[in-house]
């Protein structure tokens, strides 16, 4: 019998699996499938990049100890070419160390693992990647603006002083979050839950990563975001913002 897909994550989403162990990508695909997912693999980033362009996968698992090609370049040229920048990627890797990991969200994964892992909190993953990702796309009548900066919820685009910014749809989700909240503290394990859906003992350090992207990206508008020491961030509403 096939295991229902994760709550809100589409059937049928097709997520490509990048690693060069057999014995995981059996594992990884078995479970994904058995979830209710379809299934890609590749076993090198330059087939792994070959697959994305020409299957545009919704979420990309991919182990950052690839032959080769490593997994931090097969992310940045997710993230640069324009047909797979807005994928999901949940970076999988056997290194513990914090600067892998930081790396990685730096450059613009959504999520990490580390090996081992469970095959059932990698499914919920990947299931919440493609929640934020379903979640950015999602109609509303309005639009948010802070002083320069304009979030457009129905067409999902932000833009600075009239100038786009191209965000992923985690970042997306995170700035989303604290305009919807501005003026008012958000703690690394509140945004960690309503972000990242995940639990709040998980690193926050991936909240801090995620900000300091943001911050780069937004600008001029950088500083509006603050940080509160000990407690978290927010998004400071200067007098003329407006929704």
């Amino acid at each position: 019998m096939t295991a229902a897909p994760p709550p809100n994550a589409s059937p049928g989403e097709r997520v490509l699996v990048v690693d060069d162990e057999p014995d995981i990508v059996a594992l990884i695909a078995y479970h994904l499938a058995k979830s209710g997912f379809r299934v890609s693999t590749a076993s090198s980033g330059s087939e792994a990049l070959r697959i994305a362009h020409t299957e545009r996968p919704a979420i990309v698992v991919l182990d950052l100890m690839l032959p080769g090609m490593s997994g931090f370049e097969v992310l940045e040229q997710l993230r640069a070419a324009e047909g797979t920048k807005d994928v999901g990627v949940l970076m999988l890797t056997a290194r513990k160390e914090e600067a892998d990991r930081i790396r990685g969200l730096t450059l613009g994964a959504d999520d990490y693992l580390t090996k081992p892992f469970s095959p059932q909190e990698l499914v919920l993953r990947v299931g919440a990647i493609l929640r934020r990702v379903a979640a950015g796309g999602q109609s509303s009548a309005d639009r948010l603006v802070i002083g320069p900066i304009v979030i457009d919820r129905s067409a999902h685009r932000v833009s600075v002083d009239g100038g786009d910014v191209e965000l992923t749809p985690t970042e997306y989700k995170l700035l989303l979050t604290l305009a919807e909240r501005r003026g008012r503290v958000q703690g690394r394990s509140h945004l960690l839950e309503t972000v990242w859906e995940a639990a709040p003992d998980i690193q926050t350090r991936t909240v801090d990563m995620h900000i300091q992207r943001l911050r780069s990206k937004l600008g001029p508008a950088a500083d509006l975001i603050e940080t509160v020491r000990g407690f978290g961030y927010r998004l400071r509403a200067p007098q003329s913002s407006s929704t």
